[in-house]
């Protein structure tokens, strides 16, 4: 009997926050392709672009937006946004690069556990990868260990420029359902439904402007307000 509520409170808190309606996003299947952080490969044609919300004002023009694919292996994510300069000053991965430009990714796959992945990347492709335990609002990132092999994030990015300056910069990358093994219900299947958010940061302005995909109010780590993709 304990073990039939224990079930039936997981699953409800599931329910709770993963909702697959109208909001849910699907994410179409693909084989597998080679990445050049331009978004070049005819897979992307399988999805549209979803668009991030500006949550800060300080900055106007700077479309932002994504797209999302999986396939046997790992998903893929593409991010573009419209810049006019890289504001950051981290070359090194796993430096604190929330604190300039970069675009970020949270996979939720089991929204009954206050556990998720993080993945920051910026414009000189330096990427900051996380394990996140979400305990009452404390939050403490736990490094991969042994990130090497088949299961390191492939990633390329791409700064587009002309004559006036800088245009938009790009950021395409893979991710190993090796490297999301601690997480349950991965990999996913067809039907899966995981929550998830995709974010932009720029300090363009002087200041840290976001954009979300789901309807955060304050920080990125809101995983109570992420929104559900569906794997199709």
């Amino acid at each position: 009997m304990k073990l039939l509520l224990v079930c039936c409170f997981s699953l409800a808190l599931s329910a709770a926050f993963a909702q697959p309606g109208m909001d849910t996003l699907g994410v179409p299947q693909t084989t597998d392709f080679l990445i050049d952080g331009k978004g070049s490969a005819p897979a992307w044609n399988k999805t549209a672009w979803t668009a991030l919300t500006q949550l800060d004002e300080g900055v106007s023009g700077y479309t932002s937006q994504f797209k999302i694919l999986y396939s046997a292996t790992g998903i893929y994510v593409l991010f573009h946004g419209i810049d006019k300069k890289i504001t950051s000053n981290y070359l090194n991965d796993f430096d604190d690069m929330y604190n300039a430009d970069v675009f970020e990714v949270f996979f939720h796959p089991e929204p009954a556990r206050h556990l998720y992945f993080e993945y920051e990347i910026n414009a000189f492709g330096k990427e900051l990868v996380l394990l996140i335990p979400n305990h009452n609002g404390k939050i403490m990132g736990w490094r991969p260990w042994h990130y090497e092999g088949d299961r390191l994030v492939k990633h390329k990015v791409y700064v587009e420029r002309d004559a006036a300056g800088m245009k938009s910069w790009t950021a395409e990358c893979f991710f190993p359902y090796k490297l999301l093994e601690p997480l349950e219900n991965t990999p996913p299947v067809k039907g899966s439904v995981w929550n998830a958010n995709f974010c932009r940061l720029d300090y363009d302005a002087g200041k840290m402007i976001k954009w979300s995909w789901s309807p955060i109010s304050v920080t990125f780590h809101e995983f109570a307000k992420f929104r559900a993709i569906r794997f199709l």
